[in-house]
C-alpha cells in the first residue's frame, strides 16, 4: 500500500513539475480598503459572492467614518497592504499617487463611460477612477413641510427656506417635529459642514472668477463666507439640538429625519437607500444661502470616491484586483447591489439608478440650473484644514459672537492659504 501511495505521489509531483500552472497557478487576491461605511455590508456580501464564483480571495476592510487617511497610512505600512484603495482628490494624488498603478488602458478603464471623475498625476498617469457619482444638498420631507402649512414651492431661495425653517422651529412643540436634524461637529458628522457646505464658498468664488478650478488656488477671497454663515446659522439655530451640544456629537441626524422628528437633513445621495423606506417621497434642494440669482442653483454633483490599485502589489494581485473591479461594474447582480447603495456608477454596463436624489440633481440640471461642482476636492492638507475649521465652528456654536465668527472665517480663508503653503513648500 505504501508503495502505491509513493508511486502516486511521485506521478503527481512529476505532473506538477511538468505543468506547474495546473497546481500552483497564483490567482492573486484582493484587499479592498473601503472608504464608505454605508457600503460595508454590501461590500462584504460582494466579496463573498466573488470568492464563491471565482475562488479568488477578497478581503474588505472598512475604515471608520472620518479616519480613512489614518487607516490607509497604517495599512500601507503592512506586508499585506491594500490592493484596492481610495485616492479621492488632488491632495490625495500628491500624497498617494506614487503608490497607484497607472490605470490607462486597463480593462477597468475601458469600462468607463466618462472621464469626468478620473484623477491624473502631474505626469499624466491615471492614478484613480471614479466609481460612483453623487450629489449633496438639503434632504427634505415634503409631508412635514405641508403638515406645517407650507409648500415645497416656497423653497426656491434662502428667504423662502429661512421663513419655513424658522416657522417650523418656533412651532416645534405644537407640530411634534423640528426644522433641521442635528448638525453634530464630531468626526462622524462634521464633514457635512467643513467638507460639503463650505463648498458653496468655493463654487461661488469660481463663478465670480468665471472659471472652474483645475488646480488648487493659493488663496481664497472669502467673499461668500456670510452666505455660508446664513445657512449654517439656519441649520444650528432651528434644530432639535442646542448648538452648544454639537461639539461632542452623539446625535443621530439620519434617525431623526427617518423618524419624522425633523423636516430637513443636510446630507447626500448616498442616504437615499437609508431614508427612502421611511420617507419615500424625500427630495433634495440646493444650498440656498442668499446669493443673488440662486433660484437657478442646482445640487452639488461629483465624487470623492475614486479607486486606485496598489502599484507595489504583486502582478497576480494587481490582475486579480482589476478583474474584481470589472466584475463590480459589469456583472448584473453585483452591479445592481453596488448601484442600490451608491446611486449611480459611471460605467458602460452599470445598471440604471433608481436613486431619487440623483434624479433631483438631473431635474435641476435639465431645468437650466447651475451645478455646484466639487471644488471642495481641492482643499489643501484636507485633514488639517478641516480640523481647524471644526475647532472654530465649535467655538462659534458655543458662543455665536461676531468675534467667534471671525475665527471661522480665519480658519476657512487664512487656513486655506496656510495649508496651501504647507502642502506646496
Amino acid at each position: 500500500m505504501k508503495k502505491t501511495i509513493a508511486l502516486v505521489l511521485t506521478l503527481v509531483l512529476i505532473f506538477a513539475l511538468a505543468c506547474p500552472s495546473s497546481f500552483a497557478a497564483d490567482k492573486g487576491s484582493v484587499y479592498w480598503l473601503n472608504f464608505k461605511p454605508e457600503l460595508d455590508e454590501t461590500a462584504q456580501q460582494l466579496a463573498k459572492m466573488y470568492t464563491e464564483e471565482t475562488g479568488v480571495d477578497v478581503k474588505v476592510v472598512t475604515a471608520a467614518s472620518g479616519t480613512y487617511q489614518q487607516t490607509l497610512t497604517s495599512e500601507m505600512d503592512k506586508k499585506a497592504a491594500p490592493t484596492l484603495f481610495i485616492i479621492g482628490n488632488q491632495a490625495g494624488v500628491k500624497e498617494w499617487g506614487e503608490f497607484a498603478m497607472d490605470l490607462t488602458g486597463t480593462a477597468i478603464a475601458d469600462e468607463l463611460n466618462t472621464d469626468a471623475y478620473n484623477l491624473y498625476d502631474e505626469d499624466g498617469r491615471l492614478v484613480s477612477i471614479g466609481y460612483c457619482y453623487e450629489c449633496y444638498g438639503i434632504i427634505v420631507n415634503p409631508d412635514l413641510i405641508e403638515k406645517a402649512g407650507h409648500s415645497m414651492d416656497e423653497l426656491k431661495n434662502f428667504e423662502g427656506l429661512k421663513t419655513v425653517a424658522e416657522d417650523i422651529h418656533a412651532r416645534a412643540d405644537e407640530l411634534g417635529f423640528d426644522a433641521f436634524s442635528s448638525s453634530d461637529m464630531d468626526g462622524s458628522s462634521s464633514w457635512r459642514f467643513t467638507g460639503h457646505m463650505i463648498n458653496l464658498e468655493y463654487v461661488y468664488e469660481e463663478r465670480e472668477a468665471g472659471a472652474v478650478w483645475t488646480e488648487c488656488p493659493a488663496t481664497l477671497t472669502g467673499n461668500y463666507m456670510e452666505n455660508y454663515k446664513n445657512l449654517f446659522d439656519l441649520c444650528i439655530n432651528n434644530s432639535l439640538t442646542d448648538p452648544k451640544d454639537l461639539a461632542t456629537g452623539g446625535h443621530d441626524a439620519e434617525a431623526e429625519f427617518k423618524s419624522g422628528k425633523a423636516a430637513f437633513f443636510v446630507n447626500g445621495s448616498w442616504e437615499y437607500a437609508a431614508v427612502s423606506g421611511d420617507v419615500p417621497n424625500a427630495t433634495m434642494i440646493p444650498y440656498y444661502c442668499g446669493v443673488e440669482g440662486e433660484e437657478k442653483a442646482g445640487l452639488n454633483c461629483g465624487t470623492e470616491n475614486c479607486w486606485a490599485v496598489n502599484e507595489y502589489a504583486s502582478d497576480a494581485d494587481k490582475e486579480a484586483t482589476v478583474d474584481f473591479m470589472v466584475w463590480l461594474v459589469s456583472d448584473p447582480e453585483a452591479n445592481a447591489l453596488m448601484v442600490e447603495q451608491l446611486g449611480i456608477m459611471p460605467y458602460k454596463h452599470a445598471v440604471e439608478s433608481s436613486n431619487g436624489f440623483l434624479n433631483d440633481a438631473a431635474a435641476y440640471t435639465a431645468d437650466g440650473c447651475y451645478v455646484f461642482d466639487w471644488a471642495t476636492n481641492y482643499q489643501p492638507n484636507v485633514d488639517e484644514y478641516r480640523a481647524g475649521l471644526v475647532s472654530a465652528l465649535n467655538a462659534y456654536c458655543a458662543d455665536q459672537s461676531d468675534a467667534n465668527w471671525a475665527l471661522v472665517k480665519t480658519a476657512a480663508i487664512d487656513g486655506w492659504a496656510t495649508q496651501y503653503a504647507a502642502a506646496n513648500g
